[in-house]
This record gives C-alpha cells, sequence and structure tokens, in this order.
C-alpha cells in the first residue's frame, strides 16, 4: 500500500483493526458491600426521568430551602440547577458530620519526607481550622460572598481548609496547581480579579525543599502588567518558625498566615447561605488560544454530582479510607480529594510529594500503613510505577476493594497490571472520562452492575447521555467501527456554568459546533461538545481516543498549544513557533517545540535553552519540552498557516499525510530526515503507534 492510500484510510477502517478487549466483573466481595447494585437504578436514570433523576444526588446534602426548580433552561446553555434552593457547600462537608463522627479524621496528610510525622485531622480539627482562617479571610480579609481568591498552594492541609474557609463566606476561590508559575498564577489572578494570593514558602518535591514563595513576586509582577493589583499575600509556612524561601517577606504586602491566626484563635463564622446557582469556585484550564479558560462551577449542582458521583461510582462508604492520588490543583482534586469525599463524611488521603520518591514502594507502603481501600490515580502515575516497580505491589500487605483511573486514556495492558498486580486481582476498577469543565465522570462504568472493560471507560454515567457525532452533525452509530466527536446530549448538575468574564467564548467553544437553534431554551437542541474524539462499540462502551483541539495531555496536565507558542515568542531570535505531542512512555504524551529562527540568525543550544526557560517560567516545568527543535521554515499552507499535524506525525515516526498542496512540500523531507536521524542517534527508537495514536496524530491540528 502507498503513503497516498496509506493517508487516505478511512476512521472506520482504521477503526476496524482495533481489537475489543475482554470483560472483568467485581469480586461477589465487592457486589456485596457496593452502594449501587439495584439494577433499577440504571432505570431511574433514563432520559425519560431527567432531569427528575437527579433529585437522588441532591438529596445527599443538607439544603438550608429546597429548590422549586431541578432544571431552569430558560438562558440556555447557561443551564441553572436547583433553582431557589440554598446550602453551603463547606457546611456539608464538615459541620454535619460533627454530631456523627466529630473524632474520625477528614483529612490524612502524608509529607513526602517519610520520617515526618503522618497528620490526621479530625472533622473537628477541620471545623476549628477552617473557621479561623474564614474568619481571618473576612475579618483581616474584607472578602465577602462573590469575592475571588487565588490561591497558589502544593498538596499540603492549608490547601483544603483555604478551600473551605472560602465556601464557608460564599467566596469564590482559585487554586492553581502548585507546579506552574509565578506568571501562570498571575494572569490566572488577574482574570478573576483576585486582590489576595495564598501561598506557600516552600514544599518537598523529590527530597528537595523547593522555594514556593519567589513565584508570588512574579504572579504580583505578572497580574500587575495585565491591570490587577494583588494587594495581599498570605504566605503559609512548611514548617512552624521556620522560612524556607529566598525571597524577602515585603511589608505591609506579604504576611505569615500562622502569626495573623493568633488573632482569630477559636474564632467561629456561620455559613453563609448561598443560591444553588452561585459560584463555588474557578478553575483555569488551558485553551488553544493564549488566554486560559476560567471554568465557573456552581455551588449546588456541582456539590450534589460530585457526591453522588463520588459514592456510587468510586464507591465510597463514611467508613472507608479513600487515596486519591493526585492534585488538588486540578479538577480531580477538587471534586474527588476534597468536596466529593468530604461531603460524604469519610477519610480522604493527602500525599504531599512524588508517588516515586524515595522508591517505587512509597505508594504501596502508604496505602498498608494507613489501611487505604479505594485508591485512585492517573495513568501516568500507574505506568511510571509500573515501570520503576513492576512487583513491588506484592511486598506490602495492602487491599484495595476499588480503584480508579482518571485524567487520560490508560492502555489496556497498563489496565490489566493495575487490576492484576497494585489491585492484587481483588479490587473494582472504574476508567473514568471526563473534563475540568465537566465537575465529575461522565463516562464509566457502575463497578458493580456493569463489567470493567480494559480501554475503555464504559457507557454514560447515570444520567449522561452521550452520542458521537461526525463532522456534519450525523450520529455514528455504536459499533459501527467508525470514530468521531463524543458530545453529551443534555446538561447534568455538575457541568461548568460558562467561562468567567467570555460568555461568547463559552458557547462558541462547547455549544456552537451542533448546536440546532441558537434562539432555542428545550436542552435537546444544546448538545455539549467535549473536544474529544471517540469510537462506540456494540455494548455501549465508549473508547476515548483523545482531543481533537490541540491540547496537549501531559500526565493528565492539559497545556495549550497556543500557550506554549506564546511562552517561545517572547524568546527574541524566535520567529515562529509550534508545539506537537509525541508520545511518551511514562506520561503518555510530551511536548516537543519546532522553533524558526529570524532571518540571519543561526540556530545554537543557547536559542534552544531560552526557549526551555520561557516555557518554564511562564507556564511551569510539567510544560518542559522534551525537544526543541529549530528548522529553518515551518510546513505551511498557502494561506501561511503552520501544519502541525505534519510536524507532528514527524517527531513520531508517522505518516504525515498527503503534503502536495503545501506551500513548501519541500521543507517536509528536509525537517524528517534531520529531526528523526538526531532522534536515532541519541538512542531513541521509534516504536509503532497504536491505532488511536496514530488517529491522534493525524487529527493533531485540525482544530487550528
Amino acid at each position: 500500500m502507498t503513503t497516498e492510500q496509506q493517508a487516505q484510510l478511512s476512521e472506520a477502517q482504521i477503526a476496524v483493526h482495533w481489537r475489543e478487549e475482554e470483560y472483568y466483573t467485581p469480586t461477589p466481595k465487592f457486589i456485596g458491600q457496593a452502594n449501587a447494585t439495584d439494577p433499577d437504578m440504571l432505570t431511574r436514570f433514563r432520559e425519560q426521568n431527567f432531569p427528575g433523576c437527579f433529585k437522588e444526588y441532591a438529596d445527599l446534602l443538607s439544603w438550608d430551602c429546597y429548590w422549586h426548580t431541578t432544571l431552569d433552561t430558560d438562558n440556555a446553555p447557561f443551564w441553572k440547577w436547583f433553582v431557589g434552593g440554598r446550602l453551603n457547600a463547606c457546611f456539608n462537608c464538615v459541620d454535619r458530620h460533627l454530631t456523627t463522627s466529630r473524632n474520625k479524621a477528614a483529612l490524612i496528610w502524608v509529607p513526602e519526607p517519610e520520617a515526618e510525622a503522618t497528620e490526621a485531622i479530625t472533622y473537628q480539627e477541620l471545623y476549628r481550622r477552617v473557621n479561623e482562617f474564614a474568619a481571618l479571610l473576612r475579618e483581616w480579609g474584607g472578602v465577602h460572598a462573590g469575592d475571588r481568591v487565588t490561591f497558589h498552594l502544593p498538596m499540603v492541609p492549608q490547601l483544603p481548609v483555604a478551600m473551605l474557609a472560602c465556601a464557608r463566606l460564599g467566596v469564590i476561590h482559585s487554586e492553581v496547581f502548585g507546579g506552574f508559575s509565578g506568571a501562570a498564577c498571575g494572569g490566572r489572578a488577574a482574570d478573576s480579579g483576585s486582590t489576595i494570593l495564598v501561598t506557600m514558602d516552600g514544599y518537598y518535591r523529590n527530597g528537595q525543599l523547593i522555594d514556593h514563595k519567589v513565584k508570588a513576586d512574579e504572579a504580583i509582577d505578572e497580574a500587575r502588567r495585565l491591570g490587577q493589583e494583588i494587594e495581599k499575600v498570605l504566605v503559609w509556612r512548611r514548617h512552624p518558625g521556620q522560612y524556607a524561601s529566598r525571597s524577602a517577606m515585603v511589608e505591609g504586602r506579604d504576611f505569615f498566615v500562622d502569626e495573623l491566626l493568633d488573632g482569630y484563635r477559636g474564632a467561629t463564622v456561620a455559613p453563609v447561605s448561598q443560591p444553588a446557582e452561585a459560584p463555588l469556585f474557578l478553575m483555569y484550564t488551558s485553551g488553544t488560544t493564549g488566554r486560559p479558560k476560567g471554568c465557573q462551577h456552581s455551588t449546588g449542582g456541582y456539590l450534589a454530582y460530585v457526591a453522588g458521583t463520588s459514592k456510587y461510582y468510586q464507591d465510597i462508604h463514611p467508613g472507608d479510607t479513600y487515596w486519591c492520588c493526585a492534585d488538588i490543583g486540578w479538577i480531580t482534586g477538587h471534586s474527588y480529594i476534597v468536596y466529593g469525599p468530604l461531603a460524604l463524611g469519610t477519610t480522604s488521603v493527602m500525599y504531599e510529594g512524588v508517588p516515586t520518591y524515595p522508591d517505587a514502594g512509597r505508594v504501596w507502603r502508604i496505602a498498608e500503613r494507613l489501611g487505604v481501600n479505594i485508591f485512585h490515580t492517573a495513568p501516568t502515575t500507574i505506568r511510571m510505577l509500573r515501570k520503576l516497580g513492576p512487583d513491588e505491589p506484592g511486598r506490602y500487605d495492602y487491599h484495595f476493594k476499588h480503584m480508579t483511573t482518571v485524567g487520560e486514556p490508560i492502555e489496556p495492558e497498563v489496565w490489566r497490571w493495575y487490576h492484576d498486580v497494585a489491585g492484587k486481582g481483588e479490587a473494582a476498577i472504574v476508567d473514568t472520562w471526563w473534563q475540568t469543565e465537566n465537575g465529575g465522570f461522565l463516562g464509566s462504568t457502575l463497578p458493580a452492575l456493569q463489567p470493567m472493560k480494559p480501554g475503555s471507560c464504559g457507557p454514560g454515567v447515570l444520567g449522561i447521555y452521550p452520542v458521537i457525532y461526525d463532522e456534519d452533525g450525523k450520529v455514528v452509530e455504536a459499533g459501527s467501527g467508525r470514530a468521531g466527536n463524543i458530545c453529551i446530549r443534555n446538561p447534568w448538575p455538575g457541568i461548568f456554568q460558562t467561562i468567567w468574564g467570555q460568555p461568547e467564548r463559552f458557547k462558541q467553544i462547547y455549544y456552537e459546533k451542533y448546536c440546532r437553534d441558537s434562539g432555542s431554551t428545550d436542552w435537546r437542541d444544546w448538545p455539549y461538545f467535549a473536544g474529544d474524539g471517540a469510537v462506540q462499540a456494540a455494548d455501549g462502551y465508549f473508547r476515548i481516543l483523545g482531543r481533537v483541539d490541540d491540547v496537549i495531555n501531559v500526565a493528565g496536565h492539559r497545556l495549550g498549544t497556543k500557550e506554549l507558542e506564546s511562552a517561545s515568542l517572547t524568546v527574541t531570535e524566535v520567529a515562529e513557533a509550534a508545539a506537537v505531542p509525541v508520545m511518551d512512555e511514562v506520561r503518555g504524551r510530551a511536548v516537543e517545540m519546532y522553533i524558526a529562527l529570524k532571518p540571519g540568525l543561526s540556530a545554537s543550544t543557547d536559542v534552544q535553552d531560552k526557549v526551555t526557560a520561557a516555557i518554564e517560567t511562564q507556564i511551569g516545568k510539567i510544560a518542559r519540552p522534551k525537544h526543541v527543535w529549530i528548522v529553518a521554515d515551518m510546513p505551511k499552507t498557502r494561506s501561511g498557516k503552520i501544519m502541525r499535524r505534519v510536524i507532528a506525525g514527524i517527531s513520531n515516526f508517522a505518516d504525515v499525510g498527503d503534503v502536495s498542496t503545501l506551500a513548501n512540500p519541500e521543507i517536509v523531507e528536509d525537517i524528517r530526515h534531520r529531526i528523526q536521524a538526531e532522534k536515532l542517534a541519541r538512542g531513541e527508537v521509534p516504536r509503532q503507534l497504536t491505532p488511536e495514536e496514530a488517529q491522534e496524530i493525524k487529527a493533531f491540528g485540525h482544530a487550528d
């Protein structure tokens, strides 16, 4: 078969070669104790019972005032859930558990240094800490319901305390992932209009005490450049009485939280009753334009949805010890470390550091010591643990009843290691598909009622009605073997309300593509476009193929190509930049940058280092490119658009497709020869891409 013929293979022809994996069923022991064992539950959440079916989730919460309208569609697609209802998220996660569970651990925090003591924070202690910090924010900080406060905090217990304190006041919190740069934090703080930044002096990563406070100075400078003044910086200290940063505390601006709290010991703050549709938090996620998207999540709908999915899909009981080995700086941590588990009154474990520090047995030692029985992590972590310590789980006496995987598709062979070795064949697995915008799971098996299938997330979760559309809006039928764009036909309580300050962008990105009638108030006319490609098997299970909008998923972290390219273009020598994904055995995907220099300049390692440094400074080390390639020119269309799919194909030793219509087709072979030869010289042996990976690379760049 010629290259041209291969390039013309349809999605259906490619998909036909995908192997459907065998089913796995949970153990009778798991089924016997599961929260969801009644098959009638699937019937109750069918479309004919929508939206009233979600009363089951809302009834898991304590309401100050009951709602009169389950779903208000009058201003479609800006959906409002449980309208008329009032509640407080902090009360639901803390106060209401005090009568029965005040001495039970709400959070167990494990520091990265193994010699440092683990900290168990009871619900009573959590109540005290949250109230004191809420009093400080209200009285000293002057914030009120609807104000925004930005956090730039690592995985320390002060983060959930700060989140819950804001929720108690009705203040909207916005946590920026601790690994992001100060500039990235400042940009998000400016976008949200925050005047207070809450940060930390330092934290441990791979055995090193990292200087974190230094990023606050960068954040303030960036926010000021964008027209927003951060007036106060609250600094938690990693070690009491010590200061872990080289950054000077600025008088009148920077304050140590522990010193301020001395004035609020024993203070209590009544939880502010909030409308169900009041914003709870902003979670920024990368987009395909330079400006990140501030996803605005509601109070009532979001909390109901994460409580329901935590109870039924993660099978969380109040007596469980549950560990989501992820970061609260991402939506997984908000939903499934803090709000979902605490709403159910369970014990949630937090770990500060790297899962493989000091060795590949660390995770399993923690699980054994704490008696963890539910484990939740990302495929990147699973791959890393499998690579560095494939037999380590067998050395430790822990027993999981349930395991979750989240953040990106998991390969079947990695899934089987997770089930057979990490889970010791005892745990049910849910392979979940969802996104920052969604609040909670969209695709997964209901563990006691639906069998597991490696490589597939499963059907839509309760009350979610997915569909796959082709580019013309026609349904791609289950079992056809054809891929398309996965969409959700209906709203759900956990869906974000809008993009902060950008309502038109919200409509354009998520609804415009398949909207049938822009004037309609019928939710059926507003399918939600998820931006992921998928294929649906005859059994109704979905296999997610990856992004269709040029966001690169590195270790579960979504990085926008435009952000990466914009950072590269701050280097004065750089004329053009293009970011592409390259397959990575540990992280799933890594970033490679292609750079074209301004006329008259020569390629040098100095320029490559500058590009790397610019990306690390403006976005964070998570975005560090695997390679920076300097090329004479970029492959372009006649209109001047860079053909990212072509260079993505080169980086992955894949077919670049038809290049005959390019303005400069001759450049492709030049780039291919040099880049691939250099990779081979470095020992980077290409491997055969899976059909899913090949399809992802083929589709990359089509959203431009």
